[in-house]
């Protein structure tokens, strides 16, 4: 695993799901805790997994992936790096991820060379990264003689680091990419080092869908994005700096645009930049679902009584649940605009201070429109009053 990387790659397409119907959402069968908010996923494999527990639950879906993994299982370089390892007979072996280690033993058994693989590693000591990789090393009929608690790559390497390596032969599966750095600390102990790349990580082809993803965060048109590798979070910050839209993505994932990491790891290039993501205690797929609709249902769902009735903002969708209208989705301005009213809870907003809070509305002539437009967008338009001479306030 790279220094950057962390939990297992996840993922797949790289369109709005709204625009693919085969991905439309099936009939509910599931509480629609996500109704109302839009999400976008970054990740590759298993990347329909991810987008269809959010759907499921009635999320709106973005998906572009930020890097794509690409298995190396044809690669003559892969073919020659386990030729290498079962040549130098290695004393430790490192498995960062189950992917890497299944991709590993398909490789070694089309080169026709598993059987020798699979004496190398039997005689050597194992060590995995977490249960994932465990899982994988024991499926391969092997064992291992620990793993990092944290699911660290780096504390796996303080393990090895414990023993005497001088003279030693360490075997190092990679994930995705070279780290130089964690190679060093190998070799600097006295151990002569054998990385192997089973599959690694590939920018698409083009940036399009991924600058759209970027694009819609700056525009507040998504209300979480969600990470499962960090080479996927440089990436997407990657791109954003490439395109000039690096400080305007970070001010909105800082204020108003939540993300989610599936762990720690892959949070760091985020906790870098300055943006703090919500990650689950277990670093998992399932995980990282249920914190997500247990975080915006428990935080960004705001409920307001109103003379008309209760009334509810979702993300970008507002509803009156007793009412028969349909929920509306607003744009982000007339959104601000009545969060900020219903903050007030019926208090009244004086122009000024509105003018003071509201994003892009630089004038009371902007107000004014804007008070038009959201009073248009609601099903019950007079929810929002007009207190002559003094501003406006929420009808409670």
């Amino acid at each position: 695993m790279s220094s950057h990387s962390s939990e297992e790659p996840a993922s797949d397409h790289a369109q709005k799901t709204e625009a693919l119907p085969r991905e439309a959402v099936a009939a509910p069968s599931l509480p629609q805790t996500l109704s109302g908010f839009r999400i976008g996923v970054t990740s590759d494999r298993r990347s329909e997994e991810l987008i269809a527990a959010f759907q499921r639950r009635g999320a709106e879906v973005t998906h572009a992936p930020a890097l794509r993994i690409a298995s190396l299982t044809e690669s003559v370089a892969l073919q020659q790096e386990t030729n290498a390892v079962i040549a130098s007979a290695p004393d430790y072996v490192i498995i960062t991820t189950a992917y890497g280690m299944r991709r590993w033993a398909e490789a070694a058994e089309t080169y026709g060379v598993w059987p020798e693989l699979y004496a190398a590693l039997s005689n050597a000591s194992i060590l995995v990264r977490g249960p994932k990789a465990r899982g994988a090393v024991r499926a391969a009929g092997l064992d291992d003689d620990g793993a990092a608690e944290d699911e660290r790559t780096d504390t796996m390497l303080d393990m090895l680091l414990q023993k005497d390596l001088h003279g030693k032969t360490v075997a190092f599966q990679l994930h995705g990419m070279l780290n130089h750095r964690q190679v060093q600390r190998i070799e600097d102990a006295g151990a002569s080092v054998c990385t192997v790349m089973p599959y690694t990580w590939t920018k698409p082809a083009e940036d399009s869908d991924l600058l759209k993803m970027i694009n819609a965060v700056i525009d507040r048109q998504l209300d979480m994005v969600t990470f499962t590798a960090a080479p996927a979070v440089d990436a997407f910050l990657g791109v954003a700096q490439q395109y000039g839209k690096r400080e305007e993505l970070v001010d909105a994932l800082q204020s108003d645009v939540l993300t989610a990491a599936v762990g720690a790891v892959t949070a760091s290039p985020l906790a870098d930049a300055g943006v703090e993501a919500i990650i689950p205690d277990r670093w998992r797929l399932g995980a990282l679902i249920k914190k997500v609709c247990d975080h915006l249902e428990s935080h960004h769902i705001v409920r307001a009584e109103t003379a008309y009735g209760a009334m509810e903002i979702r993300g970008h969708q507002v509803r009156f649940p007793e009412s028969s209208a349909t929920p509306v989705r607003l744009p982000p301005a007339p959104l601000a605009l009545l969060r900020e009213l219903v903050m007030a809870d019926g208090a009244v907003l004086s122009r000024e201070e509105l003018l003071d809070v509201l994003p892009h509305c630089d004038s009371e002539r902007a107000l004014e429109m804007l008070v038009s437009r959201l009073r248009k967008s609601l099903q019950v338009s007079s929810v929002v009053q007009t207190v002559v001479k003094r501003g406006y306030r929420l009808a409670v």
